[in-house]
């Protein structure tokens, strides 16, 4: 059973760390299953990849602050990088006839590069069940529903996905309603709850005695995820770290994140040399093990940074980016006004306010809130049993999924398999 997903790039490593996890949780399920990813991302190779997996990598494309899209490292123009990416997406896809194409985001691809490999799966592998994966929230709305209306993307859906697959909750944010989809493509939404992570491959007791803190210590992680426009929150960081009185026995941990510029980890590394307690990593494929150790953290808004958060209901000071797009801000927003975390908007982002709002988190008793909603973090469980129903249809077989199956019948289908 082949299983092909296109994983959205353009901006950080938010995209393909949550495809990543939720391949991982579709092959320890479906042990039958294979899977290729394509996508452009420069840092595929950084992460620890299951077996049954492999990738192709695309040349890549980089959406700056503007939100415009370039070719990163190639000198080609962009609208020649995106063909050459478009032929090696439906080359792949011809000779892969995956049972299921899962597309990330955009339902033609960046800058409509799917487009021509969907028209293919149309006509020429019409078996091939087509999904869409959204996360919770991709824009404003003032601004995604006119892109989608640009794009043709309602029409897209309604014409050839199968599902869009919404890795959120509706209490969150609900996708019919804020980007008004027809009632065509609003049938075909499902909501999955958000990814609940797993935890790190160190206990919190051995990365606390690896980073030498005392009993009476308590450790802050800073994290801007990916890092490319994470300058700012650190440099804040750093600097209400003066402000932080002699007596408070306080540890910081901070993780740059691999496409922060080098001049920019140059600018900070000189400005932690003055606070002994700092230390610094660049980049870690292991950042659950250091959040569940933290008493606090302080990070940015993406998706997957938010949802480690939850899964170890971490106390946390959020400070999302804006540019190109308030997808981060909306989150955090209304994150914030259920109790979750505390949310702080860049323009307001001064050294005092966060050092208040960290210490703030850090002087609050665990279980402060019992009235804090309950998020549903089941998103994985969700996606893999939908995708081993649908190859239960198109293959006509019953996959070993041990998502999908009770106890009683996984015992059965393993007994069968054995005879």
């Amino acid at each position: 059973m082949r299983l092909m997903v296109y994983s959205h790039d353009g901006f950080g490593l938010g995209n393909i760390r949550r495809m990543l996890a939720i391949c991982t949780h579709l092959l320890d399920s479906i042990p039958e299953l294979s899977i290729l990813v394509v996508s452009g991302s420069p840092m595929l190779h950084s992460f620890r990849l299951p077996k049954r997996l492999d990738y192709i990598k695309l040349p890549c494309l980089n959406r700056g602050i503007s939100g415009e899209f370039s070719a990163k490292y190639l000198g080609t123009a962009t609208d020649e990088t995106v063909k050459l990416r478009s032929q090696l997406i439906l080359s792949a896809i011809a000779n892969f006839k995956p049972d299921v194409f899962l597309v990330d985001k955009k339902p033609y691809g960046i800058r409509n590069e799917l487009q021509a490999t969907i028209e293919y799966l149309k006509t020429e592998l019409p078996e091939t069940s087509l999904i869409l994966l959204l996360r919770d929230i991709l824009d404003h709305p003032e601004v995604t529903i006119p892109e989608w209306q640009k794009h043709g993307y309602y029409e897209a859906i309604a014409k050839f996905y199968d599902r869009v697959l919404v890795v959120g909750t509706p209490e969150i944010f609900d996708i019919r309603k804020e980007y008004q989809l027809p009632s065509e493509v609003a049938q075909k939404v499902q909501f999955c709850g958000y990814i609940r992570k797993e935890l790190g491959r160190k206990g919190p007791n051995f990365v606390r005695n690896e980073l030498h803190l005392s009993l009476d210590e308590q450790l802050v992680l800073v994290t801007p995820g990916g890092g490319e426009d994470g300058y700012n929150l650190v440099d804040t960081y750093l600097s209400s770290l003066a402000l932080l009185p002699a007596s408070r026995k306080l540890r910081s941990m901070i993780i740059f994140g691999p496409e922060m510029p080098s001049r920019d980890q140059a600018a900070l590394e000189w400005k932690a040399f003055s606070y002994p307690r700092v230390q610094i990593c660049e980049f870690t494929d292991d950042l659950m093990s250091y959040i569940s150790a933290a008493d606090a953290v302080v990070a940015m808004g993406g998706y997957n940074t938010i949802c480690e958060i939850l899964s170890v209901e971490k106390p946390a000071v959020v400070v999302p980016r804006i540019k190109p797009s308030q997808e981060q801000w909306i989150r955090a927003e209304h994150l914030a006004k259920l109790g979750v975390v505390t949310a702080i908007h860049p323009d307001h982002l001064t050294p005092d306010l966060l050092l208040r709002s960290v210490l703030q988190q850090l002087n609050t008793p665990p279980n402060k809130n019992i009235s804090t909603p309950i998020i549903d973090l089941n998103a994985l469980p969700k996606i893999s049993q939908y995708i081993c129903t649908l190859l239960t249809k198109n293959k006509r077989v019953v996959p070993f999924c041990r998502t999908c199956q009770p106890p009683e019948q996984l015992q059965d289908l393993a007994i069968a398999k054995i005879v």
